[in-house]
């Protein structure tokens, strides 16, 4: 065999390994980041610890759930709107999003956001088991003027 093949044959070699290497490490960092986007959608915590800040934020009928989480990551009040995206579409509150003027706290999760936001549609037990377990800054839907909605004006709309 002549010098130029086995020079050859170990330079095909060479970039051989360097491009399963690349591969490996792409489908690597790509796994991770997979990884965190699915464990965040299931898992993510609220952007701030209690007490938070509680803002008020109106959602107006016909908007999507993409820009529902647009205007809550414009607030502060989660990390990413495509992660509220998904949360919403494996959730109990998946199309139940109602529209409304809403007190919400970034010491919420995303999940207890749409809880508050589908009260409207059947869920205040949620809203009132959310409540009562201590997250009284999970609020319910205002009327025009600001104060608090009724029950009746909730449930009524």
């Amino acid at each position: 065999m002549s010098s130029k093949k086995i020079v050859w044959t170990i330079v095909k070699i060479v970039i051989s390994i360097v491009m399963v290497m690349f591969i490996v490490s792409l489908v690597y960092k790509w796994a991770g980041k997979a990884y965190d986007f699915g464990y965040r959608v299931f898992a993510e915590e609220p952007v701030s610890p209690e007490p938070g800040m509680t803002m008020s934020v109106a959602i107006v009928e016909g908007k999507s759930v993409m820009e529902i989480g647009e205007i809550l990551e414009e607030k502060g009040l989660i990390r990413s709107a495509f992660l509220f995206y998904a949360h919403e579409m494996f959730s109990d509150y998946h199309e139940r999003l109602q529209p409304g003027i809403y007190e919400l706290n970034t010491s919420m999760t995303p999940d207890e956001m749409m809880a508050v936001m589908a009260a409207g549609s059947g869920e205040e037990d949620d809203l009132s088991d959310m409540i009562e377990s201590g997250n009284s800054e999970a609020s319910k839907p205002l009327d025009e003027e600001g104060g608090s909605a009724s029950e009746d004006e909730i449930g009524g709309e």
